[in-house]
């Protein structure tokens, strides 16, 4: 199917083909005659699906087939509402409007806090068709009069997952609250927690459900590694590979939020200009980490699957998975975001013996068996290093919890050198590999001549490369014994 066959209107279908699309996503194939119809939409798909674009298009149509001649642009009323998490995913929905809708005379807004509202308030007086939004800011201009939305016909949340995880919740439903009964709902969420389907439910009047996979053939494009090994040692062998490897720019996932902040903080301390960016930032505050990692300010960004949505950076050649995501679906997004556009990258995951049968889902979602790493020292050498909460001052973190404390082996120090991985589940045998520790693994053959022919510090089979990178200058991080890196982060 191409979009002539989707029954958009002449003007959209030129628009689209000058943007350079020919055929349509599986998701813009499926969504768009039902929102055409329309259908209640509950769509559960992550981003670069071409999910923005399977919205706009029938919104813009609905609304150019329905706009009254002769209304003075000031009295138009607010017909579209997209409320959208972040302030750049925001202004993407946004340009999406101002690019498909070029030949119609259909007038959008955008609408977001963290800057002066001023040029905002203009525009909306100057009369909208589509108003784009965060909840807070636009909580804050219908308080004070500025925008009315008693005959809105469609409503999107975007990113309701993340909304959630933002703490948005509450605005989101102060702004349900003022919608009209009737009208036409479309809810997208790259997950569906239990929050994110007791939102649908109450919001969605007999939706139409659209559920896109994740596309798995860029993995096949990305050099993937796990590690075996202790909780504890995680943050040794991150060091470990940022620092002897020569990793210049790496995208960190953690499973929480405390976990991100603990993690950058291990770096900085260590030497590495790093970042965290999650839900429980300022927006300033994820504005500024993001536009570091793209300059080049810091090496490191560290991020939670939810705040890394939006990070478009096009050629990332490192990704570490900290944890092993529950959903295995996630986990070929995190490592999507190297070998974009065709590149290499490097995945790399860091395997604690509780996250086993996460691992072997993902291994079966992918049909692959990923070659094993092999650590740089002897997994009984490695020392666990103080609590961050024992060494007081700089790097005290009171108010973050581990996620070792919250789960039910909370106390656990990860495998001691004896402890064999089959006491959980037993692991795939992987080319005498022996994961969680002893001597004498090795590395997968066609892994280990993968790592080899890359060289330039981008191998990962375990030997020295020589003199590693310093990362600003500070004293480079020397042995996993002498690191003050702090309790083992999620």
């Amino acid at each position: 199917m191409n979009f002539n066959e989707m029954n958009l209107i002449a003007p959209l279908v030129d628009a689209v083909k000058k943007s350079g699309y020919d055929t349509p996503t599986p998701i813009q194939t499926e969504t768009i005659p039902l929102i055409l119809e329309g259908k209640d939409i509950l769509g559960c798909a992550q981003t670069g699906t071409g999910k923005t674009a399977a919205f706009v298009l029938p919104i813009l149509q609905h609304l150019a087939k329905g706009n009254a001649e002769g209304v003075k642009p000031s009295r138009r009323p607010i017909r579209a509402l997209i409320l959208a998490p972040t302030r750049e995913l925001a202004i993407q929905n946004y340009d999406a409007f101002v690019e498909f809708g070029k030949e119609l005379s259909i007038k959008s807004a955008v609408v977001f806090g963290g800057v002066n509202q001023s040029r905002q308030v203009e525009a909306l007086r100057r009369g909208v068709d589509v108003v784009v939004a965060t909840p807070g800011r636009l909580c804050d201009l219908i308080r004070q009069g500025f925008i009315s939305l008693n005959r809105l016909e469609i409503f999107v949340l975007d990113e309701a997952d993340r909304m959630l995880d933002m703490g948005f919740i509450r605005d989101v439903k102060t702004v349900i609250s003022l919608l009209p009964e009737k009208r036409q709902t479309l809810l997208f969420s790259a997950t569906m927690p239990k929050e994110v389907e007791e939102l649908a439910l109450s919001l969605l009047r007999n939706p139409a459900t659209v559920k896109i996979s994740p596309v798995t053939s860029t993995v096949d494009k990305i050099e993937q590694f796990v590690y075996f090994l202790p909780r504890e040692n995680k943050k040794d062998l991150l060091l470990h590979l940022l620092y002897e490897k020569g990793v210049s720019t790496a995208l960190v996932f953690t499973r929480t939020k405390g976990g991100a902040d603990q993690i950058a903080r291990i770096l900085s301390k260590n030497g590495i200009k790093a970042m965290a960016i999650h839900g429980n930032k300022s927006q300033n505050a994820r504005q500024m980490a993001l536009s570091s990692f793209k300059n080049g300010k810091i090496s490191v960004l560290v991020a939670t699957d939810i705040a890394a949505r939006g990070i478009d950076i096009s050629e990332l050649p490192f990704v570490v998975n900290f944890n092993v995501p529950v959903e295995s679906e996630t986990y070929i997004h995190r490592i999507g975001r190297t070998g974009r556009a065709g590149l290499g990258g490097t995945a790399i995951t860091l395997c604690s013996s509780d996250e086993l049968d996460d691992w072997h889902a993902i291994e079966k979602l992918t049909k692959n068996v990923v070659p094993v790493g092999e650590c740089p020292w002897s997994i009984k050498d490695m020392k666990a290093t103080t609590p961050l909460r024992k060494q007081g001052g700089a790097g005290r973190n009171t108010g973050a919890r581990t996620e070792d404390a919250r789960r039910p082996s909370a106390g656990r120090t990860g495998f001691s050198s004896g402890e064999k991985s089959g006491e959980r589940r037993k692991a795939r045998p992987q080319a005498g590999a022996k994961p969680y520790g002893g001597e004498g693994r090795k590395t997968e053959k066609d892994g280990a001549q993968k790592s080899e022919k890359r060289g330039g510090g981008r191998g990962f089979k375990g030997s020295s490369h020589g003199g590693g990178h310093s990362f600003g200058g500070k004293k480079k991080y020397s042995s996993p014994n002498k690191s003050q890196s702090g309790s083992n982060p999620q």
